[in-house]
């Protein structure tokens, strides 16, 4: 299937692993111009490089930035005036018990999972009206809906996208814009991966007795009882990012495995 997307301009924020490295990926062989994003010229560099040998599209580029730092938010933004597609996918999460979560973790967590998304919806958004054409997605997770015990801070981050997606979304009627938020479920990415890693080494225990045991005790209401591999999720993000997926505005679409056991 062909999904239109040659030569659309797409920024990818935190793309050089996991979730955001896939979608990059898939975008740029796609035929997307796409502009990857990390915090170090290194992992940028090593991203760029490998989805060009992987796509032989030779229109991807990088772009250095930490969404914890609104200055270089705004650099990243002055380097990037405009984009056709904007995936905000950048975020940080990190298991803590509420009663040790101080005032600076809250911030810090509103900082780079919330306002990244909102400062570039901020700069891109005006421009897609004015063309009549622009998709903005928001990645968000499972736990913007079952806000998981052992890191609400980082599900609280979660559902203000929601919020946000969706009141953007309003802001594009009758305009060939969308505004869309994606719930990924417990992905194997880069992080989560090597957490699996060192647990079952921890253990004494192989990474499949781990994955078992984290859905049998963490997450007991997926349906396919496994971890999502980075494509499974970044197929849903591309589709939505398409021409084809025109349809689709102000939505929370779940890609979770089935989790999440509302049918709405």
């Amino acid at each position: 299937m062909d999904l239109q997307l040659k030569n659309k301009i797409a920024l990818v924020s935190g793309s050089t692993a996991g979730i955001g490295y896939a979608t990059a990926r898939l975008l740029a062989a796609e035929g997307a111009k796409v502009i990857i994003n990390g915090r170090t010229q290194e992992r940028v560099d090593a991203a760029v490089k490998s989805i060009i040998e992987a796509t032989g599209n030779p229109e991807v580029t990088g772009v250095i930035a930490d969404f914890a730092d609104k200055d270089q938010v705004a650099g990243l933004i002055k380097q990037i005036p405009e984009v056709d597609i904007l995936i905000n996918n950048v975020a940080i999460f990190e298991p803590k018990a509420f009663a040790d979560i101080p005032d600076e973790d809250w911030l810090k967590f509103y900082e780079v999972n919330v306002l990244s998304g909102i400062r570039l919806s901020r700069a891109y958004f005006d421009k897609m009206i004015a063309k009549n054409w622009g998709r903005i997605i928001f990645i968000s997770s499972e736990s913007a809906i079952q806000i998981p015990s052992e890191m609400i801070h980082y599900g609280m981050t979660k559902t203000a996208q929601l919020a946000v997606a969706r009141g953007l979304a309003e802001l594009t009627k009758g305009t060939n814009v969308t505004v869309n938020s994606v719930l990924p479920g417990p992905t194997l990415s880069e992080g989560v991966g090597g957490f699996i890693d060192n647990l079952a080494k921890n253990q004494n225990k192989t990474t499949e007795e781990i994955e078992s045991d984290f859905f049998k005790t963490m997450r007991p209401t997926s349906i396919i009882q496994r971890f999502l591999t980075t494509d499974e999720v970044a197929n849903m993000i591309v589709y939505l990012s398409s021409p084809l997926a025109a349809a689709t505005n102000g939505a929370a679409i779940r890609a979770e495995g089935g989790l999440l056991k509302s049918a709405v």
